[in-house]
């Protein structure tokens, strides 16, 4: 619920800004693909401005994306790797388990490790 709430508090204003960014932006200017002939171009059509904007910003967050999203393929491939690696250690663990079975071993065939008790000494 909070987060309609905050995504509307955000989306109903920027889109109040992008309404009056077009009205504000109608003028048609000329867009030209031909850098030799500036009074004739070959390759030229006219476009609201606003409508050259937004379209150069979608642009912009697209390749911006694509390059975020090339420059992730380590991480991604990573963890593609661990995931496998994880899965497989899951498969083994359970041969183990269904080997061993599941009976619980009592504490006499358990280890017995020989090592000094560590003593925290009393305050001074």
């Amino acid at each position: 619920m909070i987060r309609k709430l905050i995504t509307a508090l955000i989306l109903v204003p920027l889109a109040l800004l992008l309404v009056t960014f077009a009205v504000a932006n109608r003028q048609a200017v000329i867009v030209s693909f031909d850098p030799f002939h500036a009074t004739q171009p070959a390759l030229a059509f006219p476009l609201p401005l606003f409508t050259l904007m937004l379209a150069l910003a979608t642009a912009g967050v697209v390749v911006g994306g694509v390059a975020a999203w090339l420059r992730q393929h380590k991480w991604r491939s990573r963890a593609r790797r661990f995931e496998a690696e994880a899965r497989r250690l899951r498969a083994e663990n359970e041969h183990l388990r269904k080997r061993i079975g599941t009976a619980e071993f009592p504490a006499s065939s358990l280890p017995v490790v020989d090592a000094p008790r560590l003593m925290i000494p009393p305050p001074a």
